[in-house]
């Protein structure tokens, strides 16, 4: 199951039951099945207190991914700063819902395996961005 919810903001205005069907797509092509996993929508403050006590970084991210996934069945709780979400919109020139829809296949694609530490991870990871989101805007829009 995904759930989907807000702390110290404003719930984002997805179509949850399209988006949960699109990721759960996503993941079975990676042969991943969606076992629980929940988004929680913060805001910047919340995401660096999430960091700094979980992760003992002390900055700003767009995401940070918990991984409980067992064998194919992937879950998580996936926590995704709305700010930061508006602010890397302005920066590559894309609507706050393409860019909250990246940042939420980004962290499904985390758990299904993929990385993006090295220049080629980060390179595979946004070719599968790419794909997944295109499937979303001919499947939405």
């Amino acid at each position: 199951m995904i759930s989907y919810t807000a702390q110290n903001t404003t719930m984002p205005d997805i179509q949850k039951t399209e988006v949960s069907d699109w990721l759960k797509h996503v993941a079975a092509t990676y042969g991943k099945v969606v076992g629980d996993i929940c988004y929680i929508f913060v805001d910047d403050e919340t995401i660096l207190d999430v960091n700094r006590r979980f992760l003992g970084h002390d900055y700003y991210t767009d995401h940070i991914g918990f991984d409980y996934s067992q064998g194919n069945a992937i879950g998580g709780d996936i926590y995704i700063s709305l700010d930061t979400v508006r602010t890397n919109a302005e920066l590559y020139d894309a609507t706050f819902r393409e860019e909250l829809h990246r940042i939420i296949v980004h962290g499904l694609l985390h758990l299904c395996g993929l990385r993006d530490k090295t220049d080629e991870e980060e390179k595979q990871m946004h070719q599968a961005e790419d794909a997944a989101l295109e499937r979303l805007t001919n499947n939405i829009h």
